[in-house]
């Protein structure tokens, strides 16, 4: 089949949407806990920063909170529309966790989403802090089921196939699949990394323009704090997830190693460049370190791990993308870490918020996280195919019988709506992050006024007076 054919344009237009929607998803479940925090901290502390960064951020997520909600609409009809076999062959378990989703989680960041956005003046301070604990909850549950879902199509256990249908026969193991207590805490770790560098971009940004208020010190700090905490402890859960894969999925494995062969006695090297070849089974210009891959991976100095010619070429990833994926998200990884380490060194030296290179650094960081979050994500999906459902359902038996015009068709469609769309809505998200904290002040605060929607949280428009 050709690069052209339905299954590829299916793939390609579920990747571009999936793409698209989880940056917002992210920076939502990030933001949702440092609302909850910058509040705590303000009921505790009664210090008016806190005050003033909560009205400034509870903007910028109800934008990003309106903008993942729409695009996660499309991405989930794409089950049924462009993967109609994959719905009917595990429909029976994906359905269900995906629907426990919306009844726990979406439900209830909705009914406390208006409270949190809206009340600051309609209820007590104690049930408006409940409510942004809820919708912050509601996020990592929200995280839970899907990372469940996706787990599971990684690591599938607890059902039967009957009649060339998956039947659920242990809800427990399902949820608690063998990858899924790595996945979650990665996935939400990134979540938390991502929204800190966005935070410390956006503070770093207006202390180089000279707008260096109490607000903006303090996020930087909190950002700084995050980071310093959370690099870390992602390098350990990383690494567990890394033993976790060779376990469970080790083609997987082998490709992000690009390891080709074992050969007897002789230690797996940690291949830091290359460009490998599908067709020539082989690493090109590779750049290697001995027994180190041997170290990190099976924590012994000269282990063998399987290898990708011991699986037939049917059952192996594409080698170049997911290799070069992975180095892309340890790349970023490694830099998240020195920009952590540099702002705790400048913190002690009482320079933290005046050194011009550290504040360009945290600057150019900014989409690290997300750009590390997608990279990672690429190495997950695309380092387990063939599969669909991991040995399970191959990707080919599980797309619908469209033509390639049809689907052609629609993915230019979804890419010209999504990129006018949400191109807006990220211009408009950063729009309201250039402005920067001001005096507070709960958004809507006539009483007779009712807002309809989460963007009317967003008090500024695209265009105001300031921009003529």
């Amino acid at each position: 089949m050709g690069f052209f054919d339905a299954l590829h344009l299916a793939r390609l237009q579920f990747g571009f949407t999936v793409s698209f929607h989880i940056i917002f998803p992210a920076i939502t479940i990030g933001l949702a806990s440092f609302l909850a925090v910058l509040e705590g901290l303000w009921l505790w502390k009664k210090e008016q920063v806190y005050k003033d960064l909560y009205f400034f951020w509870s903007k910028i997520f109800a934008v990003n909170f309106a903008m993942g909600v729409v695009s996660g609409i499309v991405m989930a009809y794409q089950f049924g529309t462009n993967w109609s076999y994959f719905s009917t062959f595990a429909g029976s378990v994906t359905g269900p966790l995906l629907s426990y989703e919306v009844l726990t989680a979406f439900f209830l960041e909705a009914g406390f989403l208006g409270v949190q956005l809206f009340g600051w003046d309609r209820v007590s301070p104690r049930m408006h802090y409940f409510a942004t604990l809820m919708v912050a909850l509601g996020t990592l549950i929200s995280a839970t089921w899907i990372l469940a879902s996706n787990s599971w199509m990684q690591t599938p256990q607890g059902f039967e196939v009957v009649d060339g249908k998956v039947i659920p026969v242990d809800w427990f193991r399902i949820i608690f699949n063998p990858s899924f207590f790595y996945r979650l805490p990665h996935m939400v770790l990134a979540a938390y990394l991502s929204t800190a560098l966005f935070v410390a971009a956006t503070a770093a940004w207006h202390l180089l323009k000279g707008n260096g208020n109490g607000a903006v010190k303090k996020m930087l700090s909190m950002a700084m704090w995050m980071l310093l905490g959370a690099m870390p402890l992602q390098l350990l859960v990383g690494d567990a997830h890394g033993i976790n894969t060779l376990e469970h999925q080790p083609a997987k494995l082998a490709a992000i190693e690009a390891h080709w062969q074992n050969r007897p006695g002789e230690a797996v090297p940690l291949v830091l460049f290359a460009l490998p070849s599908n067709d020539d089974e082989t690493n090109h210009f590779a750049l290697e370190v001995p027994h180190l891959g041997s170290l990190i991976l099976t924590h012994s100095f000269s282990g063998q791990i399987p290898a990708l010619k011991d699986f037939p070429k049917e059952d192996r990833p594409n080698v170049p993308v997911v290799f070069w994926t992975f180095r892309v998200m340890v790349l970023l990884g490694m830099l998240m870490l020195a920009l952590a380490f540099w702002g705790l060194w400048l913190r002690t030296k009482g320079r933290l918020y005046n050194h011009g290179g550290f504040l360009r650094f945290a600057l150019l960081m900014g989409p690290s996280g997300l750009v590390a979050l997608l990279a990672g994500w690429m190495t997950t999906e695309i380092g387990r195919q063939p599969w669909v459902v991991y040995g399970l359902m191959r990707t080919k038996d599980a797309v619908s019988n469209h033509a390639a015009a049809a689907m052609a068709g629609t993915l230019i469609t979804i890419i010209v709506v999504y990129l006018l769309v949400f191109g807006t809505g990220v211009y408009y998200l950063l729009r309201l992050a250039a402005k920067g904290p001001q005096q507070a002040s709960p958004v809507n605060p006539d009483p007779n006024h009712s807002p309809a929607r989460p963007l009317s949280a967003a008090e500024e428009g695209l265009y105001d007076e300031e921009t003529h």
